[in-house]
């Protein structure tokens, strides 16, 4: 152990609390090897050691839940390789781990687009939502992107609605919500997968189908979202 990673763990474990703890239990957030120490804290903490990819690859390997998160505020996203990505995503245990690393460090690389419809197709809970949870972040960062580049996500996601786990089917949501919001060219597009999915709950009886379609067009048909598309 580094005298740097020695020095944070400290830090964090000084700065968590029981009563965080018990928060992160009350949304279903791994405590199994957690201090308890609010996210404003670990940002605080991550603004002293901003692109340090060598430290990110100790705090990750630490195990430590707020490490975990420190890792990918202070990693590089340019040095972050495909091999890191699959081996971090086998690690994931908890939905804030798998939405923060996703959408904090991932999310920028080259590697994202793939990544994400690679791992919508894994049957593993926390790798599912990692590729559902990454299509969201790209519908929301990737400004420049060509919309025609976001429709291989639709069949991926379709495939995967009626997944009844729970982390899983708020994902599927979340894409498809985000998907819908981008333009009216991709709104267009998840109206009509959210309409298959809710026919084909119908049939086969899927809670999680239904609910998904539901959520998903319950908002991207609002009149406040359509209004703002171009």
């Amino acid at each position: 152990m580094s005298a740097k990673l020695n020095a944070i763990l400290k830090q964090l474990k000084s700065q968590g609390t029981a009563k965080n703890l018990a928060g992160m239990m009350r949304f279903s957030i791994s405590t199994e090897k957690a201090f308890g120490v609010p996210h404003p804290a670990l940002h605080a903490i991550a603004k002293q050691y901003r692109r340090d990819h060598a430290l990110a690859r100790e705090l990750w390997e630490s195990g430590y839940h707020e490490a975990r998160l420190l890792a990918a505020f202070v990693d590089d996203p340019k040095q972050v390789t495909k091999t890191q990505m699959d081996a971090w995503v086998r690690d994931f245990n908890s939905w804030d781990i798998c939405d923060t690393v996703t959408g904090h460090l991932f999310e920028p690389t080259p590697h994202a687009f793939d990544k994400a419809y690679q791992w919508t197709r894994s049957k593993r809970e926390f790798v599912r939502r990692a590729g559902l949870a990454m299509m969201a972040w790209l519908a929301v960062h990737r400004k420049k992107e060509p919309e025609d580049t976001f429709l291989r996500f639709f069949p991926a996601i379709e495939a995967v609605a009626d997944d009844e786990r729970n982390f899983v089917k708020k994902a599927s949501s979340w894409a498809l919500r985000q998907l819908g919001k981008r333009s009216q060219f991709l709104n267009k597009h998840a109206v009509a997968v959210a309409t298959r999915i809710a026919r084909a709950a119908e049939v086969s009886g899927s809670k999680s189908a239904r609910w998904v379609a539901a959520d998903v067009l319950r908002e991207i048909t609002n009149a406040k979202t359509l209004a703002r598309l171009r």
